[in-house]
């Protein structure tokens, strides 16, 4: 699994989780919920890494991954009893019912009474769960054998007890305060040996560390262990009898656990061992003397405040119980509380709120404890795991988005793509088990790893994120279609806009959005137009980068008929300017792109308007050209190999046709009010600026001026250059004058002196018509126009 598949098997986690979080019993499903997948992921991209050769230079990375696997561990295991709410009995009602409740029920009864001990004890399952496998000492054969036989051997040769070592092979000889230790191997193998067991101890494997003990010749010592254990008699409790279930050796006798428990703590308090197994602000000191990492501060913590509280609870209740407080616990019975249940009810609110500010406020120090291994207690995902167990999510999230907003994380680290990873989707996880967080930091978490997702190519997941943003979400990934620029093509577009309809977007907003900030973006890099007018060329460059981004800004409202409407009065937009600047190919190009239902919507009917008068001009236009194509065949087609009289017919007859054609549209055009602005007033002003329609009316004066002349000069001189095959077109030349002298069509008012095309340069042109109506003979100059 690559870093990216990280991404796409997070993104495959909350589509699935998504479709069905409406069932909260399977998004928490602790196999098959969201953090459990979310843990899985995890888990199988640190064994990737881990079989990398190189893996040691992986090494922050795989802790890292190793972190946020636990975090979400840490999420399965507390999330479920959060959401749960059901009451249980409580050990008092047990007792009134029953005496001889064995101890395990009623601790059992403590627990669920008490949501943070429920809470936290979950916490340190959790703790145990990931805590390192111990490392097993190695096999011995005997009971401190080594001790043992310099112990015989002082006896065989009579040198009598060897100075500094224990002359007995009791367990608790070294303990006895004369000195006195074992020999070194042995010595050796036992500080190897309580280490292992307390690894196991710390990781809740009691069992293990019991079987441990029996290999290692030590079955005193599991003894011991197991007197840890509470005392349980299912003959006699409440709890429901599991018959699949194996029973041990104490089973059969009837019972398990200690029944004395009580006094086995108070004789049991024997260092690390014995304080890992019980807990207690006795044995505090001693525990953390053991702890090396942040977790085993955190175990230590969180052991020692649960077995007090349910110590404290069982003390309370040992004089109604048979197992603590014997026969007088029988004749005394549970007495009555005056005011009942209500009364209990308040007392042990008052007293689980005292407890539940002792919890946090030792909790709270564990933000700066130091540590000898492992990330220290700062570290992001130790804060996320401690304000989690807090029930300070929405601390946690607003947290990190002030970090991402102060720019704390650097942002090209595996540890800034796991944070982000993980709090976007904790944020998402948390709303979908509704559990509500912080609008504005959930907003800026998002946005963060939308953006890590944009700068990783991870395209084809922006949208899944983007559609959490609530009412930012048509804004978001419309600005991510928009950010597409051109580096995607027609296709890529297409998909990139139907996934958002896939993941509930307004796919009609987001493409209308895209359109108009697409086409915002483009003009702001695109030169504004000057007062001169532009010189139309035969061969006009490609468009550039800023200008093809204008031109497929259309794009988007092309996908679907919903949105024509928006495309065409985007592409009144964009012709304009690109008209305006001369840029005729351009302007042909986005003609090319928009789809030909367009000429049919009436709807604005200024707009509609308009765009058939680009499109007329377009056929004219392409009409010119093709009398220039035809004319260029001229000497293959009359004088080439192979060239007949019906050949010349034939060409001749399409030439006239052709210019003919091109006379009719042109001056179909100059007599219509092509584009002229009075033709154009908007059907609903309220919805414009007056600034914007003032804009309009100038854009399309401009192209007037620069367009109409064009044409005029364009039709003259295909009419002027065809006189010679085509004679009359010279009297049509000089009879397209009075078209542009008539004061009815005011076409020359649209010749300028801006650098544009000019009335004297048209005057020119009609002379040299004149003149050449005088070539066959005669003096009249009128002749040509009346004959």
């Amino acid at each position: 699994m690559s870093s990216d598949s990280l991404y796409r098997s997070s993104a495959e986690v909350l589509s699935i989780c998504q479709s069905i979080k409406d069932n909260l019993e399977a998004v928490l499903d602790p196999d098959t919920g969201y953090a459990p997948r979310m843990r899985q992921i995890c888990h199988e991209y640190i064994e990737e890494l881990e079989d990398e050769v190189d893996s040691r230079s992986l090494r922050d990375e795989i802790e890292v991954l190793r972190l946020e696997k636990n975090t979400w561990g840490l999420l399965q295991a507390v999330m479920p009893p959060k959401t749960e709410q059901q009451p249980k009995p409580s050990a008092r009602d047990l007792l009134l019912e029953n005496p001889y409740i064995p101890t395990s029920t009623l601790a059992q009864s403590i627990i669920q009474a008490s949501r943070l001990l429920t809470e936290l004890l979950v916490v340190r399952e959790w703790l145990q769960e990931t805590a390192p496998t111990p490392s097993l000492p190695e096999a011995n054969t005997g009971y401190w054998k080594f001790t043992k036989h310099t112990i015989m051997q002082g006896i065989r040769t009579g040198q009598g007890p060897r100075d500094g070592l224990v002359q007995e092979m009791d367990p608790d000889a070294v303990n006895k305060g004369d000195g006195a230790g074992l020999a070194a191997d042995d010595a050796s193998y036992e500080k190897s040996l309580l280490q292992a067991l307390y690894g196991y101890v710390r990781a809740g494997r009691l069992g293990d560390a019991m079987e441990v003990s029996r290999r290692a010749h030590q079955p005193w010592r599991a003894a011991s262990l197991r007197g840890s254990l509470l005392f349980n008699w299912k003959a006699i409790s409440t709890e429901p009898h599991d018959e699949d279930a194996s029973d041990d050796e104490e089973e059969l006798e009837g019972f398990t656990g200690n029944p004395n428990r009580t006094l086995w703590k108070l004789t049991y308090q024997e260092r690390l061992l014995y304080a890992s197994i019980s807990p207690s602000f006795q044995t505090i000191s001693i525990l953390k003397s053991g702890c090396r990492t942040w977790e085993d501060h955190l175990w230590s913590d969180i052991s020692v405040m649960c077995e007090e509280r349910a110590s404290k609870e069982l003390a309370r209740l040992a004089k109604w119980s048979f197992w603590e407080g014997g026969l007088d616990a029988l004749e005394k019975g549970v007495p009555e509380v005056v005011g009942g249940d209500a009364v209990l009810g308040e007392q042990s609110k008052t007293e689980e709120t005292e407890w539940e500010k002792e919890v946090r406020g030792t909790l709270d120090a564990l933000k700066s404890v130091n540590v000898i291994e492992g990330p220290p207690a700062d570290h992001a995902f130790h804060f996320s795991q401690l304000y989690i167990i807090l029930d300070q999510t929405d601390s946690l999230l607003t947290t990190f988005s002030q970090g991402l907003k102060s720019d704390v994380y650097r942002r090209d680290t595996s540890d800034y793509q796991a944070m982000c990873r993980f709090f976007t989707h904790l944020s998402l996880f948390l709303q979908m088990i509704g559990t509500p967080t912080p609008p504005e930091p959930t907003h800026a978490i998002l946005e963060a790893y939308i953006k890590l997702l944009e700068d990783n190519g991870e395209r084809d997941l922006v949208a899944l994120y983007a559609a959490a943003l609530g009412v930012n979400a048509v804004k978001r990934y419309s600005l991510f279609l928009v950010s597409l620029g051109l580096t995607a093509d027609f296709n890529e577009r297409r998909q990139a806009l139907t996934r958002a309809s896939q993941h509930g977007l307004d796919v009609l907003s987001v493409a209308r959005t895209a359109a108009q900030d697409s086409i915002r973006d483009a003009f702001k890099k695109l030169p504004k137009l000057q007062e001169s007018l532009p010189l139309i060329t035969e061969r006009q460059p490609p468009p550039n980068d800023a200008e093809m981004l204008l031109l497929r800004s259309i794009e988007w409202t092309t996908f679907m008929p919903q949105t024509y409407q928006n495309a065409l009065e985007h592409a009144t937009v964009i012709l304009r300017y690109f008209l305006g600047a001369g840029r005729i190919q351009a302007a042909q190009n986005l003609l090319d792109l928009l789809p030909p239902e367009l000429a049919s919507i009436d709807d604005p009917e200024e707009i509609a308007t308009e765009y058939l008068h680009y499109r007329q001009f377009f056929l004219i236009w392409d009409s010119i050209s093709q009398v220039t194509e035809w004319q260029a065949q001229e000497g293959l087609m009359t004088q080439g190999p192979g060239a007949t009289r019906e050949a010349k017919q034939v060409w001749l007859a399409e030439y006239r046709n052709l210019i003919d054609q091109a006379h009719d549209k042109i001056l179909r055009l100059l007599t219509t009010e092509w584009l002229t602005a009075d033709d154009f007033e908007l059907s609903d002003p309220k919805t414009h600026s007056q600034i914007a329609m003032e804009q309009r009316a100038n854009e399309l004066g401009r192209i007037r001026q620069i367009f109409v002349p064009e044409l005029v000069l364009r039709l003259h001189h295909l009419l002027y250059s065809s006189r010679r095959l085509i004679p009359e077109n010279l009297k049509r030349a000089l009879e397209l004058a009075n078209v542009v002298a008539d004061a009815r069509y005011n076409i020359y008012n649209d010749f300028t002196n801006k650098s544009g095309r000019t009335l004297p340069e048209y005057l020119l042109m009609i002379r040299r018509a004149v003149l050449a109506g005088l070539e066959s003979g005669g003096s009249d100059p009128f002749r040509i126009i009346s004959a």
